[in-house]
């Protein structure tokens, strides 16, 4: 499911302004064509840049759904999955991949259906939660069991369905921006374009159809509680527009032993390319594997 530019982008393009002109009188003459149109512009990817993966990582294909997805690995040992979030690509956490792989890990990383290199999902141009979240869990079955996950925005989201719906586990979980709730985003899709409840509640009947949840179940805090919690960490800018941080706060506070960083300044997505943040995150995960050492000893 979508949301903001880089997590379900509510902005609205130039050939779309003849529609939002239109929403206001839509939501009192014709509710569900309003809810088909904005249908169409939620699950609607923007688009991103694609930018260089670092040298020597193994290029794969998987099968997710009948549809290809393209991704990279790299390096030896314990698996760790680096996940893109809404509109972006495997490129956006190559900043990761040469410590983690320095550090003793496989990294694996990949584009989710409709975005990078991966062919597209089941409308192309199109994407949503449940759908990355099970080529996330394709790519796994392919490649093993995770020692920890890494993920940015509706990354993260895809992850925690992945926990719940599907075959992936994980020891720990670091969340960089995250995108807890797709609910958060719906005032802000229907400020912006105009709409009122009836539109709303048709175009979550149209969610509901096409992503097989309900709104309120895309919800990570939801999730946790019907799911083995890894040990987890949530870093997030509380100047993030694109992703809620009073939300991040509220999946840590729910999350027995999690932490949370709080940067200023980096937003939602040069939080990826922070060095300290980028430390943080290794050390997280470089941290699991030692206490695994000294539980053997």
């Amino acid at each position: 499911m979508a949301s903001s530019a880089s997590q379900k982008s509510t902005t609205v393009r130039p050939s779309q302004r003849l529609m939002q002109a239109a929403f206001p009188t839509l939501e009192h003459t014709l509710p569900s064509l309003g809810a088909r149109w904005a249908d169409r512009l939620w699950f609607t990817l923007p688009a991103s840049p694609v930018t260089d993966l670092p040298p020597g990582g193994t290029a794969f294909e998987v099968d997710s759904q009948g549809h290809t997805v393209r991704g990279h690995r790299w390096g030896a040992g314990p698996v760790i999955y680096l996940v893109h979030g809404w509109g972006g690509n495997e490129t956006q956490l190559a900043r990761f991949v040469p410590p983690l792989v320095a550090a003793g890990f496989s990294v694996v990383t990949h584009d989710a259906p409709s975005h990078g290199t991966s062919d597209p999902g089941a409308v192309a141009g199109q994407a949503h939660a449940v759908e990355m979240g099970r080529a996330l869990d394709a790519v796994a079955a392919v490649h093993g069991p995770a020692h920890a996950v890494v993920a940015h925005s509706m990354g993260g989201l895809a992850t925690g369905l992945t926990l719940r719906y599907g075959w992936l586990g994980t020891e720990r979980l670091a969340l960089v921006a995250p995108m807890v709730r797709i609910g958060d985003h719906l005032p802000v899709l229907a400020a912006q374009l105009g709409f009122g409840p009836r539109i709303r509640a048709r175009l979550e009947r149209r969610a509901h159809q096409r992503v097989g949840l309900a709104v309120d179940e895309v919800d990570f805090v939801r999730i946790a509680a019907e799911i083995e919690r890894p040990e987890l960490l949530v870093i997030h800018d509380r100047e993030d527009r694109l992703a809620k941080h009073s939300s991040a706060v509220h999946l840590v506070e729910s999350w027995d032993g999690a932490r949370l960083t709080t940067t200023s300044g980096l937003g939602h997505h040069r939080i990826l390319r922070d060095d300290a943040v980028v430390r943080q995150v290794v050390a997280f995960v470089v941290a699991s594997e030692a206490d695994e050492l000294v539980r053997s000893a």
